[in-house]
Protein backbone atom coordinates (compact mmCIF):
# COMPACT_ATOMS: atom_id res chain seq x y z
CA UNK A 1 0.00 0.00 0.00
CA UNK A 2 1.33 3.40 -0.91
CA UNK A 3 1.89 5.80 1.96
CA UNK A 4 0.04 9.04 1.51
CA UNK A 5 -0.27 12.11 3.69
CA UNK A 6 -3.76 11.66 5.11
CA UNK A 7 -3.69 15.01 6.90
CA UNK A 8 -3.17 16.91 3.64
CA UNK A 9 -5.91 14.93 1.91
CA UNK A 10 -8.29 15.49 4.84
CA UNK A 11 -7.67 19.23 4.69
CA UNK A 12 -8.92 19.24 1.11
CA UNK A 13 -11.71 16.73 1.71
CA UNK A 14 -13.12 16.96 5.27
CA UNK A 15 -15.05 13.85 6.30
CA UNK A 16 -12.82 11.40 4.46
CA UNK A 17 -12.25 8.12 6.33
CA UNK A 18 -9.50 5.51 6.25
CA UNK A 19 -9.47 1.71 6.18
CA UNK A 20 -13.23 1.26 5.62
CA UNK A 21 -14.69 -2.23 5.10
CA UNK A 22 -16.56 -2.23 1.79
CA UNK A 23 -18.64 -5.35 2.39
CA UNK A 24 -20.87 -3.19 4.59
CA UNK A 25 -21.75 -1.17 1.49
CA UNK A 26 -22.56 -3.98 -0.97
CA UNK A 27 -25.71 -6.09 -1.32
CA UNK A 28 -23.48 -9.17 -1.69
CA UNK A 29 -21.95 -8.41 1.75
CA UNK A 30 -18.55 -9.14 0.20
CA UNK A 31 -15.59 -6.78 -0.07
CA UNK A 32 -12.26 -5.82 1.44
CA UNK A 33 -11.10 -2.49 2.85
CA UNK A 34 -10.65 0.81 1.06
CA UNK A 35 -7.60 2.88 1.91
CA UNK A 36 -9.78 6.01 1.73
CA UNK A 37 -13.57 6.33 1.80
CA UNK A 38 -15.75 9.40 1.34
CA UNK A 39 -19.53 9.86 1.36
CA UNK A 40 -20.66 12.51 -1.12
CA UNK A 41 -24.06 13.80 0.03
CA UNK A 42 -24.29 16.51 -2.62
CA UNK A 43 -23.36 16.79 -6.27
CA UNK A 44 -20.73 19.42 -5.48
CA UNK A 45 -19.13 17.08 -2.91
CA UNK A 46 -18.90 14.33 -5.52
CA UNK A 47 -17.16 16.70 -7.94
CA UNK A 48 -14.85 17.91 -5.17
CA UNK A 49 -13.90 14.36 -4.18
CA UNK A 50 -12.95 13.54 -7.78
CA UNK A 51 -10.84 16.70 -7.98
CA UNK A 52 -9.03 15.76 -4.74
CA UNK A 53 -8.41 12.24 -6.04
CA UNK A 54 -6.85 13.67 -9.19
CA UNK A 55 -4.76 16.19 -7.24
CA UNK A 56 -3.25 13.49 -5.01
CA UNK A 57 -3.09 10.93 -7.85
CA UNK A 58 -5.45 8.59 -6.03
CA UNK A 59 -7.16 5.84 -8.01
CA UNK A 60 -10.87 6.32 -7.32
CA UNK A 61 -14.05 4.31 -7.64
CA UNK A 62 -17.66 5.54 -7.53
CA UNK A 63 -19.91 3.32 -5.40
CA UNK A 64 -23.68 3.64 -5.62
CA UNK A 65 -26.09 1.29 -3.85
CA UNK A 66 -23.56 -1.54 -3.96
CA UNK A 67 -25.81 -3.87 -5.96
CA UNK A 68 -24.83 -5.66 -9.17
CA UNK A 69 -21.18 -5.61 -8.09
CA UNK A 70 -18.62 -8.07 -6.74
CA UNK A 71 -15.90 -6.33 -4.72
CA UNK A 72 -12.58 -8.08 -4.13
CA UNK A 73 -11.61 -9.01 -0.58
CA UNK A 74 -8.23 -7.44 -1.22
CA UNK A 75 -7.52 -3.90 -0.01
CA UNK A 76 -8.19 -1.10 -2.51
CA UNK A 77 -5.27 1.31 -2.58
CA UNK A 78 -7.22 4.44 -3.42
CA UNK A 79 -10.41 6.41 -2.76
CA UNK A 80 -13.92 4.93 -2.83
CA UNK A 81 -16.56 7.65 -3.23
CA UNK A 82 -19.96 6.55 -1.95
CA UNK A 83 -22.66 8.68 -3.58
CA UNK A 84 -25.56 9.83 -1.42
CA UNK A 85 -26.65 12.84 -3.46
CA UNK A 86 -30.36 12.09 -3.33
CA UNK A 87 -32.22 15.22 -4.43
CA UNK A 88 -35.00 14.84 -6.97
CA UNK A 89 -37.90 16.92 -8.21
CA UNK A 90 -40.96 16.27 -10.33
CA UNK A 91 -41.99 18.75 -13.01
CA UNK A 92 -45.19 17.72 -14.75
CA UNK A 93 -44.21 14.44 -16.51
CA UNK A 94 -40.45 14.81 -15.99
CA UNK A 95 -38.39 13.74 -13.00
CA UNK A 96 -34.92 15.15 -12.38
CA UNK A 97 -32.95 12.96 -9.97
CA UNK A 98 -29.38 13.06 -8.71
CA UNK A 99 -27.26 9.94 -9.23
CA UNK A 100 -27.34 8.82 -5.58
CA UNK A 101 -31.14 8.70 -5.40
CA UNK A 102 -32.36 5.23 -4.46
CA UNK A 103 -34.20 3.72 -7.41
CA UNK A 104 -36.91 2.32 -5.11
CA UNK A 105 -37.50 5.75 -3.60
CA UNK A 106 -37.91 7.28 -7.05
CA UNK A 107 -40.28 4.56 -8.23
CA UNK A 108 -42.47 5.11 -5.17
CA UNK A 109 -42.55 8.85 -5.90
CA UNK A 110 -43.91 8.17 -9.40
CA UNK A 111 -46.98 6.47 -7.92
CA UNK A 112 -47.93 9.51 -5.89
CA UNK A 113 -47.41 11.72 -8.93
CA UNK A 114 -49.48 9.46 -11.17
CA UNK A 115 -46.55 8.90 -13.53
CA UNK A 116 -46.02 5.70 -15.47
CA UNK A 117 -42.85 4.24 -17.00
CA UNK A 118 -40.84 2.98 -14.04
CA UNK A 119 -43.22 0.39 -12.59
CA UNK A 120 -40.95 -2.44 -13.75
CA UNK A 121 -38.08 -1.08 -11.63
CA UNK A 122 -39.83 -1.63 -8.29
CA UNK A 123 -37.75 -3.95 -6.14
CA UNK A 124 -34.50 -3.29 -8.00
CA UNK A 125 -31.87 -2.25 -5.42
CA UNK A 126 -29.27 0.40 -6.12
CA UNK A 127 -29.17 3.99 -7.25
CA UNK A 128 -30.34 5.95 -10.26
CA UNK A 129 -26.74 6.43 -11.41
CA UNK A 130 -26.01 2.72 -11.29
CA UNK A 131 -29.23 1.91 -13.13
CA UNK A 132 -28.29 4.26 -15.97
CA UNK A 133 -24.67 3.04 -16.02
CA UNK A 134 -25.75 -0.55 -16.64
CA UNK A 135 -29.02 0.24 -18.46
CA UNK A 136 -30.93 -1.73 -15.83
CA UNK A 137 -34.04 -3.48 -17.00
CA UNK A 138 -36.75 -6.04 -16.29
CA UNK A 139 -39.99 -7.31 -17.77
CA UNK A 140 -38.95 -6.24 -21.31
CA UNK A 141 -38.33 -2.66 -20.19
CA UNK A 142 -35.12 -0.76 -19.45
CA UNK A 143 -33.75 2.65 -18.56
CA UNK A 144 -33.21 3.59 -22.19
CA UNK A 145 -37.00 3.79 -22.62
CA UNK A 146 -37.45 6.51 -19.99
CA UNK A 147 -34.22 8.53 -19.96
CA UNK A 148 -34.41 11.97 -21.55
CA UNK A 149 -30.98 13.33 -20.58
CA UNK A 150 -27.99 12.58 -18.35
CA UNK A 151 -25.73 15.15 -16.69
CA UNK A 152 -22.14 13.90 -16.64
CA UNK A 153 -18.77 14.97 -15.25
CA UNK A 154 -15.80 14.08 -17.46
CA UNK A 155 -13.17 13.21 -14.85
CA UNK A 156 -10.38 13.75 -17.38
CA UNK A 157 -11.29 17.33 -18.24
CA UNK A 158 -13.42 18.07 -15.12
CA UNK A 159 -16.05 19.55 -17.44
CA UNK A 160 -19.78 18.92 -17.02
CA UNK A 161 -21.60 17.66 -20.11
CA UNK A 162 -25.21 16.91 -21.04
CA UNK A 163 -25.96 13.66 -22.82
CA UNK A 164 -29.24 13.18 -24.69
CA UNK A 165 -30.74 9.70 -24.79
CA UNK A 166 -29.14 8.88 -28.15
CA UNK A 167 -25.72 10.03 -26.87
CA UNK A 168 -25.88 7.42 -24.09
CA UNK A 169 -25.55 4.59 -26.64
CA UNK A 170 -27.85 2.32 -24.69
CA UNK A 171 -28.09 -1.36 -25.59
CA UNK A 172 -28.89 -4.51 -23.59
CA UNK A 173 -27.32 -3.87 -20.15
CA UNK A 174 -24.85 -1.47 -21.77
CA UNK A 175 -24.23 2.26 -22.08
CA UNK A 176 -21.50 4.68 -23.05
CA UNK A 177 -20.84 5.19 -19.32
CA UNK A 178 -20.02 1.52 -18.85
CA UNK A 179 -17.43 1.69 -21.62
CA UNK A 180 -15.92 5.04 -20.51
CA UNK A 181 -14.95 5.11 -16.82
CA UNK A 182 -14.07 8.82 -17.03
CA UNK A 183 -17.77 9.70 -17.53
CA UNK A 184 -19.30 10.12 -14.06
CA UNK A 185 -23.09 10.35 -13.88
CA UNK A 186 -24.26 13.32 -11.78
CA UNK A 187 -27.99 13.44 -12.45
CA UNK A 188 -30.69 12.11 -14.77
CA UNK A 189 -33.87 13.50 -16.31
CA UNK A 190 -36.63 10.95 -16.89
CA UNK A 191 -39.56 11.42 -19.26
CA UNK A 192 -42.66 9.58 -18.00
CA UNK A 193 -46.38 9.53 -18.84
CA UNK A 194 -49.51 10.33 -16.88
CA UNK A 195 -51.56 7.31 -15.86
CA UNK A 196 -54.20 6.25 -13.38
CA UNK A 197 -52.61 5.71 -9.94
CA UNK A 198 -54.53 2.50 -9.35
CA UNK A 199 -53.20 1.00 -12.60
CA UNK A 200 -49.64 2.01 -11.68
CA UNK A 201 -49.95 0.39 -8.24
CA UNK A 202 -51.38 -2.80 -9.73
CA UNK A 203 -48.51 -3.07 -12.21
CA UNK A 204 -45.93 -2.49 -9.48
CA UNK A 205 -47.50 -5.12 -7.23
CA UNK A 206 -47.45 -7.57 -10.11
CA UNK A 207 -43.71 -6.97 -10.58
CA UNK A 208 -43.03 -7.25 -6.84
CA UNK A 209 -44.94 -10.51 -6.56
CA UNK A 210 -42.93 -11.98 -9.41
CA UNK A 211 -39.63 -11.04 -7.74
CA UNK A 212 -40.69 -12.53 -4.41
CA UNK A 213 -41.78 -15.75 -6.09
CA UNK A 214 -38.80 -16.22 -8.44
CA UNK A 215 -35.78 -14.57 -6.79
CA UNK A 216 -33.81 -15.45 -3.61
CA UNK A 217 -34.41 -12.20 -1.78
CA UNK A 218 -33.70 -13.69 1.66
CA UNK A 219 -29.93 -13.99 1.13
CA UNK A 220 -27.26 -11.45 0.11
CA UNK A 221 -26.55 -11.41 -3.62
CA UNK A 222 -25.57 -9.05 -6.42
CA UNK A 223 -28.66 -9.79 -8.49
CA UNK A 224 -28.46 -11.55 -11.86
CA UNK A 225 -24.88 -12.66 -12.44
CA UNK A 226 -25.06 -13.10 -16.23
CA UNK A 227 -26.74 -11.34 -19.12
CA UNK A 228 -29.32 -13.36 -21.01
CA UNK A 229 -27.81 -14.51 -24.33
CA UNK A 230 -29.96 -13.62 -27.38
CA UNK A 231 -32.95 -15.96 -27.42
CA UNK A 232 -32.04 -17.69 -24.17
CA UNK A 233 -32.43 -17.35 -20.39
CA UNK A 234 -29.10 -17.52 -18.56
CA UNK A 235 -30.87 -18.96 -15.52
CA UNK A 236 -32.43 -21.78 -17.55
CA UNK A 237 -29.12 -22.65 -19.22
CA UNK A 238 -27.40 -22.86 -15.82
CA UNK A 239 -30.27 -24.93 -14.41
CA UNK A 240 -30.10 -27.38 -17.33
CA UNK A 241 -26.43 -27.91 -16.50
CA UNK A 242 -27.55 -29.23 -13.11
CA UNK A 243 -25.80 -26.44 -11.23
CA UNK A 244 -28.56 -25.26 -8.88
CA UNK A 245 -27.25 -25.51 -5.32
CA UNK A 246 -23.60 -25.85 -6.44
CA UNK A 247 -21.45 -24.49 -3.62
CA UNK A 248 -17.90 -23.17 -3.31
CA UNK A 249 -16.88 -22.06 0.18
CA UNK A 250 -19.72 -20.02 1.66
CA UNK A 251 -21.36 -19.01 -1.63
CA UNK A 252 -23.65 -21.07 -3.83
CA UNK A 253 -25.84 -20.98 -6.91
CA UNK A 254 -29.38 -20.35 -5.71
CA UNK A 255 -31.86 -23.23 -5.87
CA UNK A 256 -34.60 -20.66 -6.45
CA UNK A 257 -33.02 -18.88 -9.44
CA UNK A 258 -29.88 -20.30 -11.09
CA UNK A 259 -28.69 -16.88 -12.33
CA UNK A 260 -28.22 -15.75 -8.71
CA UNK A 261 -25.19 -16.55 -6.58
CA UNK A 262 -25.96 -16.08 -2.89
CA UNK A 263 -23.74 -15.44 0.13
CA UNK A 264 -24.41 -17.92 2.93
CA UNK A 265 -22.37 -15.82 5.37
CA UNK A 266 -18.68 -14.94 5.21
CA UNK A 267 -18.51 -15.54 1.46
CA UNK A 268 -15.35 -14.57 -0.43
CA UNK A 269 -15.00 -12.88 -3.81
CA UNK A 270 -12.56 -15.57 -4.97
CA UNK A 271 -15.21 -18.25 -4.36
CA UNK A 272 -17.81 -16.31 -6.35
CA UNK A 273 -15.30 -16.04 -9.20
CA UNK A 274 -14.71 -19.80 -9.03
CA UNK A 275 -18.45 -20.41 -9.34
CA UNK A 276 -18.66 -17.97 -12.26
CA UNK A 277 -15.87 -19.88 -14.02
CA UNK A 278 -17.60 -23.24 -13.37
CA UNK A 279 -20.89 -21.90 -14.76
CA UNK A 280 -19.29 -20.45 -17.89
CA UNK A 281 -17.38 -23.65 -18.62
CA UNK A 282 -20.40 -25.92 -18.10
CA UNK A 283 -22.73 -23.79 -20.25
CA UNK A 284 -20.07 -23.45 -22.99
CA UNK A 285 -19.44 -27.19 -23.08
CA UNK A 286 -23.12 -28.19 -23.03
CA UNK A 287 -24.68 -25.49 -25.26
CA UNK A 288 -21.76 -23.82 -27.05
CA UNK A 289 -22.86 -20.50 -25.55
CA UNK A 290 -20.44 -18.10 -23.82
CA UNK A 291 -22.16 -16.36 -20.93
CA UNK A 292 -21.21 -12.75 -20.25
CA UNK A 293 -21.21 -11.29 -16.76
CA UNK A 294 -23.83 -8.69 -15.93
CA UNK A 295 -22.33 -7.94 -12.51
CA UNK A 296 -19.39 -5.60 -12.28
CA UNK A 297 -16.22 -7.12 -10.80
CA UNK A 298 -14.16 -4.56 -8.88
Amino acid sequence: MKKRNFQKIEEKLPGIKVNVLLKNYTTFRIGGRAQFFFVAKEKKELIKAIKVAKKFKLPFFILGGGSNILVSNRRFDGLVIKILNTKYKILNTKIMAEAGTRLGQLVSATVNAGLSGLEWAIGIPGTVGGAIWGNAGAFKNSMQNVVKAVEVLDSKTLKIKKFKNKDCKFSYRESIFKKNSNLIILSVTFQLKKRNKKQIKEKMQECLNYRKEKQPLNLPSAGSVFKNPPGFSAGELIQKCGLKGKRVGNVKISEKHANFIVNLGGGKAKDVKKLIKIIKNKVKNKFGITLEEEIRIF
